[in-house]
């Protein structure tokens, strides 16, 4: 229950400079991307759940916490809940007059999000990254990148395990003159290229400046990838996990002895 994640660090970011906007703005792009597990009133019936609601200050404020535990913490024992990410959970409660109170009084990162946050938070990740489709004329080094907007595509296309192979970062000018970044995307699966365009989105979205990244997918034997992966700013994307070998019978593995109880 001590471990620190990612929405704790980036909250005490946030929090040792409450002026800083870029600080905020990393703070939102964590609870945007992160896994959150709503609290509800009873279990799920189908696609239908109801969030357990609290009251505060006249607000009613939805019950959410970024690890599990950290719920069972809260509940002191078992309770129905639901599991999505920030952003999904925005879109959900959006125009709803529903805040957000993440880890009330059991982590470091306990705060109270007004509806109006949320509502802000669901209107920035709407915001769809625009998929390159004019011919490419020219292609050089991504040039004036924030540093920290590189670091935050890192971790969002490394968070997207067996969805791509890799992607490519570069600088493209158009047949129609207009140039700006693009960001090729390879070997993606056709149903995750809405994610991967998503993931880039909160990217942009959550930048400190205005950024724009185009996204276009690519087949690893497009022989367009040749100039582009000779120009362009790798990033790889982990291979997905080997699926756990299935448990045997308690005392058969000499390694791994029986617990007693």
């Amino acid at each position: 229950m001590d471990d620190i994640t990612p929405i704790d660090e980036a909250h005490a970011i946030m929090m040792a400079d409450e002026d800083d906007t870029a600080a905020r703005l990393g703070f939102f792009a964590r609870l945007a991307a992160a896994e959150l597990f709503l609290l509800l009133e009873a279990p799920a019936v189908g696609d239908q759940i109801e969030p357990q609601l609290a009251a505060h200050d006249g607000g009613s404020f939805a019950l959410v916490f970024d690890r599990e535990d950290r719920l069972t913490a809260f509940t002191e024992g078992t309770a129905p809940f639901a599991a999505m990410p920030g952003r999904v959970l925005a879109e959900l409660l959006y125009q709803q007059g529903i805040g957000l109170a993440l880890n009330p009084d059991v982590a470091p990162s306990s705060i109270l999000l007004p509806s109006d946050a949320v509502d802000w938070l669901a209107e920035t990740v709407a915001q769809e990254a625009q998929e390159a489709e004019a011919r490419i004329t020219r292609l050089g080094p991504p040039r004036d990148v924030p540093e920290a907007a590189l670091h935050a595509l890192d971790r969002r296309l490394a968070g997207l395990a067996g969805r791509a192979a890799r992607a490519y970062l570069v600088e493209a000018t158009y047949d129609s003159g207009a140039a700006g970044l693009l960001l090729a995307v390879v070997g993606a699966t056709e149903t995750a290229q809405g994610e991967i365009t998503d993931a880039v989105s909160e990217v942009t979205a959550f930048a400190a400046t205005p950024l724009a990244i185009d996204v276009s997918f690519f087949a690893p034997t497009d022989m367009a990838l040749v100039p582009i992966s000779e120009t362009g700013l790798r990033f790889d994307i982990p291979e997905p996990a080997a699926p756990a070998a299935p448990p045997g019978a308690p005392g058969m593995d000499p390694d791994k002895p029986p617990r007693l109880r």
